[in-house]
């Protein structure tokens, strides 16, 4: 009992049992190269036909059969090994006798006719679609020794350009000293600003209300005895004298660390400050987390900065303070829709926030063409390591 054939081999199956595309290519070149012996062979066996009437014809049949059959052959095979099937010679057998007698038999081979059909085909159309198959791998080498040349001349004159154009990392150094040095001495020296500031406040407020409530209570000594009305007066003047004192002991320490900064971080504390404005600021984004206390204190006050020259010189109708942190960076964006026109070298406000945000190598840049709108973008290298716990949640309503 013979067994039922098995399933056609789908596509994929087929391309898996292919042979490698070298070898393929190798085959597209020998049927290329088929191009002048079956020319040869067709032409031969077309004159030797139309000789035969005088027997010369005979002699160039004899010669074109025999190799028609050795290239059909051949062609057979690579079919067969593209196929994945067995391909084997399907001519008759020859007789054993003269060679007229075997070139008849050829002749009447039905097989042989259907050669000469094959190389009308060959040396056409399947010549053409082997020439692709050449063409394709010669164009895939160009392009590799193209893509290999080409990275190596570029990448050597990258090399010298990086050596002329760029400061070596000695240099980068150098220049990293540098901009710290200076970064530095501006800090130092708004450091010392701030503490004579500091000092100012305490000198012309606090201080002078202390030394009025110290002598108030001096005269309601000297008044007990004498007026006891008037010393009653004199010491409910320095209480209030005191709470002033107190206001402007508030008013310092809001100064040096807001305590809204401490208590709801730098999320909420601008989202508070955008509260106090008179114009409406929208607060979007969030942080997850607090930087640390110095940068927080220094972007803060970099925002108040920006949103009071809004304020200020801006006219506008509305004002967004975009929150970030991101890739160990922290990012604020303070934009207005106002007239723009804001100049950094116009005043010490701006330089103020510059000196402020490089002591921790900070940057400002400040877009505002004439017209409109103003957007000074703060960011602050921050590690995310470096972030606490958050305190306050994200929101993107208007503040």
């Amino acid at each position: 009992m013979t067994q039922p054939p098995g399933p056609e081999p789908t596509v994929i199956e087929r391309l898996r049992e292919q042979p490698s595309p070298f070898l393929l290519t190798g085959y597209a070149v020998e049927q290329v190269l088929w191009m002048i012996p079956l020319v040869l062979g067709l032409v031969f066996f077309l004159v030797g036909g139309l000789l035969v009437v005088v027997w010369v014809g005979i002699f160039f049949v004899a010669a074109a059969v025999p190799l028609i059959r050795v290239i059909a052959n051949r062609q057979r095979h690579i079919a067969g090994r593209v196929l994945g099937v067995d391909l084997p010679p399907p001519y008759r057998p020859l007789p054993e006798r003269g060679p007229l007698v075997r070139l008849v038999a050829m002749l009447t081979d039905p097989m042989t006719w259907r050669d000469v059909l094959w190389i009308v085909w060959a040396i056409s159309v399947g010549w053409v679609m082997s020439l692709i198959v050449l063409v394709l791998l010669l164009a895939v080498v160009t392009v590799f020794f193209w893509w290999f040349g080409s990275y190596p001349i570029l990448w050597t004159r990258s090399v010298v350009d990086r050596a002329i154009l760029n400061y070596s990392s000695t240099e980068t150094l150098e220049r990293r000293v540098e901009a710290l040095t200076q970064s530095r001495a501006a800090a130092v020296d708004h450091s010392a600003a701030e503490l004579r500031r500091l000092e100012r406040d305490l000198h012309d407020g606090t201080q002078a209300r202390l030394v009025a409530v110290s002598m108030s209570l001096g005269m309601a000594e000297e008044l007990f005895e004498s007026d006891p009305a008037a010393a009653r007066r004199t010491v409910s003047e320095a209480r209030a004298a005191t709470s002033a004192a107190i206001a402007d002991l508030r008013s310092v320490v809001r100064g040096i660390h807001p305590p809204v900064l401490a208590d709801r971080g730098l999320d909420g504390a601008i989202r508070a400050l955008a509260l106090d404005m008179a114009v409406p600021v929208e607060v979007v984004g969030s942080l997850a987390g607090r930087p640390p206390a110095p940068i927080e204190s220094a972007v803060y006050f970099a925002v108040a900065e920006c949103l009071a020259n809004s304020a200020k010189h801006a006219g506008h109708r509305q004002a967004w303070v975009e929150l970030s942190h991101q890739h160990g960076l922290l990012r604020v964006v303070v934009s207005d829709d106002g007239r723009g026109g804001a100049d950094v070298d116009s005043g010490t406000g701006m330089r103020g926030v510059m000196r402020r945000l490089a002591a921790f190598d900070g940057t400002m840049t400040v877009s505002s063409p004439d017209g409109g709108p103003t957007i000074v973008t703060l960011e602050v290298p921050c590690l995310l390591s470096a972030l606490s716990s958050p305190r306050t949640t994200p929101s993107s309503a208007p503040a």
